[in-house]
This record gives structure tokens, C-alpha cells and sequence, in this order.
């Protein structure tokens, strides 16, 4: 695995898709502030993988907004398949409750193969979270709640969403992210 690679992936991944075509409308200006770390995991499993998640927890709890905002523990070498990746969502979450971190961390999830409930795999529907890598994406609840707040109709968000990525469709999305 060369991380240095996969976190040339992910920055291209945010600067194209979740940024360029403003999927998540908050993410530039933390991006841009320097905000987002980036982590690339070296778990091949997933307990490893979990004792991480804890460790980035804990880190995000620890330190101020200001410095870092939000991470993206991406995970190259473990749960590759979708479906053992979304189990590991319940881990997941279990963690943040055990942490004592409810209402203050969420965790998102994005995935090479993501797919919806109810969505066939090549619905593009499923591109607004997918990614070059699987990641879990550490977010803090009260940036969460202030972002939403400032944002004119946030309800609206996913349906542009689901329409910018329909119709870009799958070409354009792998022509997005290519070199």
C-alpha cells in the first residue's frame, strides 16, 4: 500500500466531487482552513481497524475545532466488501456510544461501492457517497448543527445531490476522478 497515493486519491476526491461539485456545501471552507485531517490507515482488520477509530476519536475530542475539524480514517487494506463494511458501521457507532461521544461525534461512511437500501448497484444514486477508498468520516456534531443552521434550506442538499450525480452519471464521475 503506498498512503501517500491513497491520500492523492482522497484530495482528489474532495476537490473534484465533494467540493467541486459542492456535494457537501460546508466542506471547502474546512478544507480550506486546513481542517480536515486526512488519515490513511494501515488496519488489516477489522479490531485493528476499530482500535483506530477509537484513537481518532479520542484525538478529534481532544483537540479544538480550530485546529482540526472533522477526519477521514481511510481504510485501503480492510473491508474492501461493501456489505462487511456497512456490518462495521454498527462497530462503529457502538464506539461512539461506548465513548461516552453521542451527540458530539457522528460518523459518516463512504465506500468504492456504496449502495443505498432499495438502490440497484449501478443506480447513480449511490455515487454521492462513494470514493476511491472506504472511509469513515469523523464529524463533530456542533459543526454539524452550526453548518446546517447558516445554510439556506439544507433539506434541499441531497436532492441537488442525487440530481448533479444523475446527471453526471458514471462516465462523468470516473472522468471526474481520473488523472
Amino acid at each position: 500500500m503506498d498512503a501517500a497515493a491513497v491520500e492523492h486519491d482522497i484530495r482528489r476526491w474532495l476537490e473534484r466531487a465533494v467540493i467541486g461539485l459542492n456535494l457537501c456545501p460546508f466542506a471547502k471552507a474546512v478544507y480550506a482552513r486546513q481542517q480536515v485531517r486526512i488519515v490513511v490507515s494501515d488496519a488489516s482488520t477489522p479490531r485493528a481497524l476499530l482500535e483506530q477509530l477509537g484513537e481518532e476519536m479520542a484525538l478529534l475530542r481532544d483537540t479544538p475545532a480550530e485546529r482540526v475539524d472533522t477526519t477521514l480514517l481511510v481504510h485501503p487494506q480492510v473491508l474492501d466488501d461493501f456489505l462487511d463494511f456497512n456490518d462495521f458501521l454498527d462497530d462503529a457507532d457502538a464506539l461512539v456510544e461506548a465513548m461516552a461521544l453521542d451527540g458530539v461525534l457522528q460518523v459518516a461512511s463512504f465506500h468504492p461501492d456504496y449502495r443505498f437500501a432499495g438502490c440497484a448497484p449501478d443506480d447513480a444514486d449511490n455515487l454521492t457517497n462513494r470514493a476511491p477508498w472506504p472511509i469513515l468520516h469523523l464529524l463533530r456534531e456542533d459543526s454539524v448543527d452550526r453548518a446546517v443552521a447558516a445554510y439556506p434550506e439544507p433539506d434541499a442538499i441531497i436532492e441537488r445531490n442525487i440530481a448533479t450525480v444523475r446527471t453526471l452519471g458514471f462516465d462523468g464521475w470516473r472522468e471526474l476522478l481520473e488523472e
